[in-house]
């Protein structure tokens, strides 16, 4: 789906724009991040072109993480690796103190999801 050489376009149904920004879901975190234009097609990515990216909204319950500057200027590898870094340490934060000296639940045996009980106090 691309126009004049290596110019990708929008992957909106129906949109002839060129692409400009890249819309990655991270489903572990619930978040749809946008930023610049991932120098490779990905293909668990979506290609968007301006206007598509700056009225996006995430859906219900997620978050949005949107890229502050210029989606236009290439990111250089280490940049979508710096964002992926922190949409991870958002997913999965790093292990604090222990909130009270009450002991934790037991967790159920099987399968266990990223949801859990919460005794009432």
């Amino acid at each position: 789906m691309a126009r004049g050489g290596d110019e990708r376009c929008c992957s909106r149904n129906g949109c002839p724009e060129p692409a400009e920004a890249t819309l990655t879901y991270v489903y572990a975190a619930s978040t749809a991040v946008v930023g610049p234009l991932a120098m490779h097609p990905e293909p668990h990515s979506y290609d968007l072109c301006a206007a598509h990216a700056r009225n996006l909204t995430a859906p219900r319950g997620w978050e949005l993480v949107r890229h502050d500057g210029e989606l236009t200027v290439p990111a250089r590898p280490d940049d979508l690796t710096a964002l992926a870094e922190a949409v991870r340490e958002v997913s999965h934060p790093a292990p604090g103190p222990p909130p009270s000296s009450k002991p934790e639940p037991p967790r159920p045996r099987g399968r266990t999801g990223h949801l859990r009980v919460v005794p009432p106090n």
